[in-house]
């Protein structure tokens, strides 16, 4: 969805499940934080109003009945501007919180390649580490990227530091290559590495 301030129309979720078990209530927060809906207040969850959405949440509701609870989805439009301003700057702290943490795994496999370099391990066991770690990395990005209905400069930031992680694994697995003697594999990173047998 594009970044655009004058978003005004919005779907509500009003739901309260029984108190037992507790592990419905859980599920569904899972299932509404992974759509990247945000809350307004306990039990009242937003989302900007979208054809996708509102089978989303047609599909908890159902869910939601069939658990004994009740649930009502309202489609609402905002007039006021800071309200509006309001729900947007909730959506973008929790995908800020969410590239916050993805920044800090990126610093990791950075961090760990350089240290892996310095200690001269180009083996192809850490490579294809790194690879995988780098593959999490990718996969988690499109999540969070799915979910960032209001993009500001922390996408752009997540996408440069996604752009070092991969420099990093690609220049680290060129240095095994050369350690192993073994010719440049054009594939980039995720390829397998060469049959050394025999």
């Amino acid at each position: 969805m594009d970044a655009d301030r004058r978003t005004s129309r919005w779907l509500l979720l009003l739901a309260q499940l029984p108190s037992t078990p507790s592990s419905a209530r859980v599920t569904l927060w899972r299932r509404l934080r992974a759509a990247g809906a945000t809350t307004m207040v306990n039990s009242a969850w937003v989302l900007p109003e979208a054809p996708h959405h509102a089978e989303f949440l047609e599909q908890l509701r159902e869910s939601i009945l069939q658990q004994g609870g009740t649930v009502f989805i309202l489609s609402t439009s905002v007039s006021s501007p800071e309200i509006n301003d309001t729900l947007i700057g909730r959506f973008r702290a929790d995908r800020g919180r969410e590239y916050d943490e993805f920044a800090e795994r990126c610093d990791a496999l950075l961090d760990e390649i350089d240290k892996e370099t310095r200690a001269g391990k180009h083996t192809f066991a850490e490579m294809e580490e790194n690879e995988q770690d780098l593959e999490k990395l990718v996969r988690w990005l499109a999540k969070i990227q799915s979910r960032d209905f209001f993009p500001d400069e922390r996408r752009q930031q997540s996408i440069a530091i996604m752009d070092r992680c991969r420099n990093a694994v690609e220049a680290f697995s060129q240095t095994v290559y050369a350690a192993e003697g073994v010719q440049e594999v054009a594939d980039g990173p995720g390829r397998e590495p060469p049959d050394r047998r025999g």
